[in-house]
């Protein structure tokens, strides 16, 4: 009989999640940087193994809702945590266990969702702060299983991914077994364009940029992507445009190359800016985003 279930990718912005989920499925499925925010969405991605199938949710951060972009963020994660068959709390190893650690689970633990805790980064720990902290994670949850790992070099990740298999319920597939997602294309595109947003504009504007795709055209080898890129005003336009349009150029530049990578084939990427006012507030583009 397979064995089959969700496992919730639950903690703080930049602990690791989708660093994680990228590690286990083996291909980019979620963007990374290091600023929160970045995820914005709920991404599924599936590891089959015989006759045991992981559906990994990487999960936006927990913070505190500041506008309709983050409450929607805030309500995805706990839909996703009351759906989920398990829940792994993963905790940031070089900054410790903190406030935010302990409010998420308590979160959890009001879910009665069982829970498996992991310390990512212990790679760039020594054996006592690597002691230290599994045991302060240890107290956050009185019986859980805690997995020191890294999500970066996949250390300690395959016992960790063996406990989570043990303990999904019996049942079939949620996946084909050759399936490693049901994130659309359009939004994976859009996600891999914003991800050279971030990484170029990291102080000046990570969180007021989205980027939606209005089209892509694959024939004879050559995807053809026409992007446009969302901020909120006219001084982040000129920012992301830079001078001479060198910023816009580096970023379309490294955008596709990511392209080229997940397509598989040549890119063509057409970027355009476009100021909208608030667009964080804006209930019906967000609707327009697919963030619910």
């Amino acid at each position: 009989m397979t064995r089959s279930g969700l496992v919730a990718l639950a903690g703080r912005p930049n602990v690791g999640k989708s660093t994680l989920l990228n590690f286990v499925v083996g291909e980019k499925l979620a963007i990374v940087s290091d600023r929160p925010q970045t995820t914005r969405r709920a991404i599924r991605g599936t590891h089959t193994s015989g006759e045991d199938q992981l559906v990994l949710v990487d999960l936006p951060g927990v913070q505190r809702p500041r506008d309709a972009l983050t409450a929607r963020m805030a309500r995805r994660v706990q839909h996703e945590l009351e759906d989920a068959d398990a829940a792994l709390l993963i905790l940031n190893g070089e900054q410790g266990v903190g406030p935010g650690d302990r409010f998420i689970a308590r979160a959890l633990e009001n879910t009665g969702t069982p829970m498996t805790l992991a310390v990512n980064k212990v790679d760039r720990l020594g054996r006592g702060a690597t002691l230290a902290v599994l045991q302060q994670a240890a107290d956050l949850e009185a019986g859980a299983e805690v997995f020191p790992i890294s999500a970066r070099t996949g250390a300690g990740v395959q016992p960790l991914i063996g406990h989570l298999a043990a303990s999904m319920p019996e049942a079939p597939f949620l996946f084909d077994e050759g399936a490693r997602s049901d994130q659309p294309r359009d939004v994976l595109v859009a996600e891999l364009v914003r991800e050279a947003v971030i990484r170029r504009t990291f102080q000046e504007l990570p969180h007021a940029a989205e980027v939606v795709v209005e089209e892509i055209e694959l024939r004879r080898g050559l995807a053809r992507v026409r992007a446009l890129i969302w901020v909120e005003s006219e001084s982040q336009r000129r920012i992301l445009l830079g001078a001479r349009g060198r910023m816009i150029k580096a970023i379309g530049t490294a955008a596709r190359r990511e392209l080229e990578r997940e397509l598989d084939c040549q890119a063509y990427l057409e970027l355009s800016v476009r100021v909208l006012p608030d667009w964080r507030a804006d209930e019906r583009l967000l609707d327009r985003l697919g963030i619910t």
